[in-house]
């Protein structure tokens, strides 16, 4: 059983216990096990069952208020903690839906949020190419307007759900000024002409993933999300709002190798006393739990941050550089504490080896992260200095 004394912490209210509770059970019943090789059905079906409970509306939102930074955090922490697929099924509805959430027109909330709060809908966020991963500004797909569309051609590349998703959220150069500024986002069916799946991509840790083209691939105005030129804008809202509860996935992650840790250690018998009774492994342990309150107080303050309408693009690299790379860390001693055991193929933490692995790359590396934290300290210290 994992520590939940974290839900007394200020940051949190009754509600928000009240669902951490109501999804650990419900997640127990439905979702614990892992559900066969077949990684796009397996993903579909949890896509249905998160649905069927309710659970994805809290990560398809109305626009920003109506989004609980919170309670989407919680859902991932404990999610994550019983099965990275279904944590990872939950997070891409919300990430590929946010930016309609946030700047869709009534007409395209109407088509598609409800479809995917529903699990009827599977939604995908394409980003990155071959060549502008986190240098968003070196994009090269391009939308050229023509009349009432677009026309759009390029690649995108470690798109999750590609393959199996019903639309994409996709961000092009469009020209309206260089760099970032000149960039929009696109609402993409999956059986728009010229769209196609150019290839399907195969992780350590499977989930659907894939390399998209666009070839002369046109769409109507009236798909576009936000103004024109305001796609950087758009994918770093969203982003903002998910960046923290990829923190929070690692905790889930982190918790869980604490966990199955302290059972084995403690059951483990080694020279006449348990692997527990070792200072050795007393004060790893002491490590792993105190690594991970201290990325979770960074992850929830973050989360809390934002909720109250504060800007969060510190707070937020913050928490996921500090959850992710100590979760690595967590998750290693768990690996090393159990032996042999630890890399057998599909025990708890071997899965959980290869699932946090990929959390301290997307979305921002860490050295991304690093960046940005480092960028914002600097400009608070020039404002600081021009007032002096």
């Amino acid at each position: 059983m994992a520590d939940k004394s974290y839900l007394a912490w200020p940051f949190f209210t009754a509600a928000h216990g009240q669902l951490e509770g109501a999804l650990d059970a419900w997640a127990a019943a439905n979702v614990a096990e892992q559900h066969g090789h077949d990684v796009d059905q397996a993903c579909r079906t949890l896509v249905g069952q998160l649905g069927e409970g309710g659970w994805l509306a809290h990560a398809v939102g109305q626009g920003s208020d109506a989004i609980d930074t919170r309670a989407i955090c919680l859902i991932r922490e404990t999610l994550a903690r019983h099965n990275g697929l279904a944590d990872f099924a939950f997070a891409m509805q919300g990430l590929g839906s946010g930016a309609i959430s946030l700047f869709g027109s009534a007409a395209n909330k109407e088509r598609y949020l409800q479809r995917v709060a529903r699990g009827e809908a599977i939604a995908a966020f394409a980003l990155s190419e071959p060549q502008a991963g986190s240098d968003v500004a070196a994009m090269q797909c391009s939308a050229v307007r023509e009349g009432d569309d677009y026309i759009l051609n390029g690649e995108k590349t470690w798109i999750s759900n590609g393959g199996i998703a019903d639309f994409y959220v996709v961000f092009a150069r469009t020209g309206e000024a260089p760099g970032a500024r000149g960039i929009s986002a696109f609402i993409i069916d999956a059986d728009t002409p010229g769209f196609e799946i150019a290839e399907r991509i195969h992780v350590i840790a499977p989930h659907p993933l894939a390399r998209l083209a666009f070839r002369d691939c046109r769409v109507g105005a009236g798909q576009r999300l936000g103004d024109a030129g305001q796609g950087f804008k758009v994918a770093m809202a969203t982003l903002d709002v998910f960046r923290t509860s990829v923190a929070a996935a690692a905790l889930g992650f982190a918790r869980r190798a604490l966990d199955e840790a302290l059972r084995h250690a403690t059951a483990r018998k080694m020279f006449g006393q348990t692997l527990a009774d070792f200072q050795l492994t007393q004060a790893k342990l002491a490590e792993m739990a105190t690594g991970i309150d201290a990325a979770a107080l960074l992850t929830y303050r973050a989360a809390w941050q934002r909720d109250q309408g504060g800007k969060v693009t510190k707070e937020a690299a913050m928490a996921k550089m500090s959850a992710t790379e100590t979760a690595q860390k967590v998750i290693d001693a768990a690996v090393q504490m159990f032996g042999g055991l630890g890399v057998v193929s599909e025990h708890p933490v071997e899965r959980l080896y290869r699932e946090i692995r990929a959390l301290r790359i997307y979305e921002g590396a860490t050295e991304v992260q690093q960046l940005i934290i480092a960028r914002e300290l600097l400009r608070d210290a020039a404002e600081v200095r021009a007032k002096e």
